[in-house]
C-alpha cells in the first residue's frame, strides 16, 4: 500500500496539470456560456415562497424587503417578534403579497421544524430558504475565559442551518427550490478575534458545499460569503479591540442583499459581496505566511 502512495505522489501532480493544461480552456469556455445563460434568465420569484432565518434586522432584514419589492411571499423568521412585524409591515408596502410572522430561536430543532411547518402550512409550498440567522462573539482565543459560553456561535451560525435545511429539503425538491446561506468571507479568511465565529462559518460552507454534491440539481444552492456589512453583527468587532473599522470599508446593507438575491435568483454557486474581497481567498491560498503575518500587524491589538 505504501508503495502505491509513493508512486501516486509522484504521478498524480505533473499529470494533474497536464490534464488542466488541456480541460481548462473549455472549462473556461463553458463558464462564460454559463454566467452569460444567468444574467438573461434569472429567476422571477413573484409569488413564491422565501422563509428567511434571521429577519429582524442586518441582511435578513433588507434581503426580505429584496424578495419583496419582486413580488415574493414571505415567511420572517427571528426572536424579536415585535421587531419582525415591523419588517413585515414595510415589507408589504414594498410589495410582497402576504407576510407571515415566525418567532422562533433557530439554535432549537423543535423551534425550526416548527417554522418550516407553519410556513408550508400557510403557503402550501416553499421556494426559497434562506439561512441567515447569525451571531458573532469578538474574543481572542488566548483571552477567553470560558470556552462554554462560546458554544452559541456554533448552536446557531451552524447547528440552525442544518436543522432548517433537514426540515426544508423535502419541500424544495418538490419545486427544485433554492437554498440561500449567509455564510462569512471570515469561513476562509483567519480574521483575528474571531477564531470561532470563523470556525462556524468554515464549516457551514464545507456543509453545503457537501450538501450540493448530494443534491444535485434538484435543489440549487448559493453560498453566500459576505465581508464587511454595514449591520448590528458587524459593530460588534469594529467596537471591540481590533483595527478593522479604519482598515475595511463596509457595504450597505440593501446593496449585500440585492446582490445575493440577483445571485440566488441567477443560480449562482458563490457570492462575494463586495466582490474584490474574493481576491483575498486567492492571496491566502497562494501566500498564506504574508497572510498571517498581515492579519497580526494589522488586527490584533498590540497588548499581544
Amino acid at each position: 500500500m505504501d508503495l502505491i502512495h509513493k508512486f501516486l505522489n509522484i504521478l498524480l501532480p505533473p499529470l494533474t496539470f497536464f490534464w488542466l493544461c488541456i480541460l481548462l480552456p473549455p472549462y473556461i469556455a463553458y463558464q462564460c456560456f454559463s454566467c452569460m445563460k444567468r444574467f438573461l434568465f434569472r429567476e422571477n420569484v413573484a409569488g413564491k415562497v422565501v422563509l428567511i432565518t434571521g429577519a429582524s434586522s442586518g441582511i435578513g432584514e433588507y434581503l426580505a424587503y429584496e424578495y419583496a419589492r419582486r413580488g415574493a411571499l414571505l415567511a420572517l423568521v427571528a426572536r424579536r417578534e415585535s421587531r419582525l412585524k415591523e419588517v413585515a409591515v414595510k415589507a408589504k408596502e414594498l410589495g410582497s403579497p402576504d407576510v407571515i410572522v415566525i418567532r422562533s430561536d433557530i439554535s432549537k430543532v423543535e423551534d425550526c421544524k416548527r417554522f418550516v411547518d407553519e410556513t408550508f402550512n400557510h403557503f402550501g409550498r416553499l421556494d426559497h430558504l434562506v439561512n441567515n440567522a447569525g451571531i458573532i462573539k469578538v474574543s481572542m482565543f488566548g483571552y477567553a475565559t470560558s470556552i462554554p459560553d462560546l458554544h452559541p456561535l456554533m448552536s446557531v451560525n451552524f447547528w440552525g442551518s442544518v436543522y432548517a435545511t433537514h426540515f426544508a429539503v423535502p419541500h424544495l425538491r418538490k419545486v427544485k427550490g433554492k437554498i440561500i446561506v449567509i455564510s462569512s468571507a471570515s469561513g476562509w479568511f483567519p480574521t483575528p478575534g474571531l477564531s470561532l465565529y470563523n470556525a462556524s462559518k468554515a464549516a457551514q460552507i464545507t456543509l453545503f458545499d457537501t450538501l450540493r454534491a448530494e443534491i444535485g440539481s434538484d435543489i440549487g444552492i448559493t453560498i453566500v460569503t459576505p465581508g464587511r456589512i454595514e449591520s448590528e453583527m458587524s459593530q460588534r468587532y469594529v467596537q471591540s479591540e481590533t483595527f478593522e473599522k479604519d482598515l475595511v470599508p463596509a457595504v450597505s446593507t440593501e446593496t449585500c442583499a440585492k446582490a445575493i438575491v440577483n445571485g440566488a435568483c441567477r443560480g449562482k454557486r458563490y457570492v462575494t459581496e463586495p466582490s474584490w474581497t474574493s481576491v483575498l481567498f486567492v492571496v491566502k491560498l497562494l501566500c498564506p505566511e504574508f497572510v498571517d503575518w498581515l492579519c497580526r500587524l494589522l488586527f490584533v491589538n498590540e497588548r499581544l
